[in-house]
């Protein structure tokens, strides 16, 4: 494997702010994977760029990032939003006649056929939005509520407006037919708002094969030791699929 190019995994946080919880990933994924983390407008290092709230404005941004058809394999990883973006850059790809990942892995997520229950940020108060989003598990664990308020809670209703147009947008059918990439699908028992058996409803979003990993934590889990761990071993068996196609891991 070490005379091959490292698969290369991208991976989309659940908030702008979310892309922290990525950068131990490089030495947990093993051998022959490359973990990078996909950075969206109003993020990390384009801070300064306005941020994304519609899917046209997200494809605007990914596509041509995604478009190379020679640049060999990879796998997308979204947790959270991310899932939701990842999942939206993948059909679109489909759409477009581009190759694809060879591995769609969603964490964290519901399937968008089953109703969130954060609410829409265009009609809740600050003080509505943060005892919902509390409620589901949604607040950082030991955030000071206040603080948190304040910073946050302007990003996260971007981010919601965001989750609303990709979620209203993959309920309407595909003119390019259903998606034939394995899905990976990761959850935790202790994630109120997507817990393993809502999160299996994945699988109904492919064609392709689907397997559902249950891995310790809540809703937070990307900063945990055994994600990168299951990515990585998912990437290498991703890479053989390719080759010999298969049932995923």
């Amino acid at each position: 494997m070490s005379d091959e190019q490292p698969v290369r995994l991208h991976c989309f946080a659940h908030s702008a702010e979310g892309v922290s919880a990525f950068g131990t990933w490089a030495g947990s994924v093993g051998p022959g994977v490359e973990a990078v983390t996909a950075l969206l407008p109003g993020s990390a290092g384009r801070r300064t760029e306005p941020r994304v709230t519609t899917r046209e404005a997200l494809l605007a941004d990914l596509l041509p990032r995604f478009a190379d058809p020679q640049a060999g394999p990879y796998v997308l990883y979204g947790q959270g939003l991310g899932a939701m973006v990842a999942f939206t850059l993948t059909r679109a790809l489909h759409e477009a006649g581009l190759p694809g990942p060879a591995l769609l892995a969603v964490g964290a997520c519901r399937p968008p056929h089953v109703p969130s229950e954060l609410p829409d940020a265009r009609g809740t108060t600050d003080a509505e939005l943060l005892s919902i989003l509390d409620g589901n598990g949604a607040v950082p664990p030991g955030s000071d509520e206040g603080i948190w308020l304040r910073a946050m809670l302007p990003v996260l209703r971007v981010d919601l407006e965001l989750a609303q147009s990709l979620e209203e947008a993959a309920r309407t059918p595909s003119p390019a037919g259903p998606l034939t990439t394995p899905i990976l699908v990761v959850a935790s028992q202790g994630n109120p708002l997507a817990p393993p058996e809502i999160a299996d409803g994945w699988r109904l979003w492919t064609q392709g094969p689907a397997r559902l990993r249950v891995v310790p934590g809540h809703h937070f889990f990307a900063g945990g030791r055994e994600l990168p761990r299951l990515l990585g071993r998912a990437c290498r068996v991703a890479r053989r699929l390719v080759r010999e196609p298969a049932a995923v891991g």
